[in-house]
């Protein structure tokens, strides 16, 4: 068992570092907010640091799972940064969905520290992190990848490492390029199953088993038919993470046409009023569909 920091305390972040307790890690937390660290202190019997600096010091492990670029910096650099606190051959193994040039900036840090940078971006939604069923992708050293690989299966159903830093990040792009088109199609299929006046369940229902099915179908169709949008990750983060794919296609060359349509479909659902919904409102835009 393994002495770990976790350091934010979101809605994925909240259970996944209630699954390392539960595997018997020694846990010490940070959040923003304290309060939310105390609530899960008592909640899984782990211990709370009111900087990230203190919650890592000693911690053979820091995990991160926080907001944006600009969140993970904060953490990580300064004084009360966790990169401070950190002893020399710990690794920082960061669950935030963030661009790919942040965690090449950090994880160089690390190195000139005499640390470890894991870029592991997660997919699978609040219900997946509750479940303990994340799909982790990662990007870093294959030494540091295989010490972590153990402590993160606590709260997994696959992990891989891509590549070396940034491979992560970059593939989580991949998947929500990947997510965006689908919901978008999910959305248009489903209006158009009720206009054309068919009995939308069954249409879920046929076509769910052909080529067409999707996790998405599966879980969200109902849903989206209900126009209930409180089942996962939400309109406001999905624009923050097309952002980045759409900057990095442009750096690379990548043409991503759909993603950018789709990007500004979420931009009309915000302005609804939906920016707190989960990404699944896409269909709330459509014409008879409005929230």
């Amino acid at each position: 068992m393994a002495k770990i920091a976790f350091l934010g305390l979101g809605v994925m972040g909240y259970p996944m570092a209630g699954h390392l307790a539960a595997a018997g890690h020694e846990v010490t937390v940070y959040n923003r907010t304290a309060g939310k660290a105390e609530a899960w202190a008592r909640d899984h019997r782990g211990a709370t640091a009111p900087t990230p600096r203190e919650a890592a010091q000693g911690a053979e492990f820091v995990f991160a799972c926080v907001g944006n670029d600009d969140d993970l910096r904060a953490i990580c650099r300064g004084d009360a940064g966790a990169l401070a606190g950190m002893s020399e051959g710990a690794v920082f193994v960061d669950h935030t969905t963030v661009s790919a040039r942040v965690t090449r900036e950090l994880s160089a840090e690390a190195e000139a520290a005499g640390l470890s940078f894991v870029d592991a971006p997660i997919s699978g939604g609040q219900a997946g992190a509750e479940a303990g069923k994340l799909s982790i992708m990662c990007g870093g050293e294959q030494a540091a990848f295989d010490r972590a690989l153990p402590v993160m299966e606590s709260y997994a159903r696959i992990v891989r490492r891509i590549g070396e830093s940034g491979a992560g990040q970059t593939t989580k792009m991949c998947n929500q390029i990947a997510i965006a088109g689908l919901l978008q199609g999910l959305s248009e299929a489903l209006a158009f199953a009720e206009a054309a006046g068919l009995d939308v369940e069954s249409v879920v229902e046929v076509i769910s088993q052909g080529a067409a099915g999707s996790w998405q179908m599966e879980n969200r169709a109902a849903t989206m038919r209900a126009r209930e949008f409180d089942h996962g990750f939400a309109v406001d983060w999905m624009r923050k993470d097309l952002a980045i794919c759409l900057m990095t296609g442009d750096e690379i060359g990548a043409a991503l046409p759909v993603t950018a349509l789709v990007d500004q479909f979420y931009k009309d659902v915000q302005a609804m009023g939906g920016g707190r919904w989960d990404t699944s409102a896409l269909i709330a835009r459509l014409p008879g569909r409005g929230g």
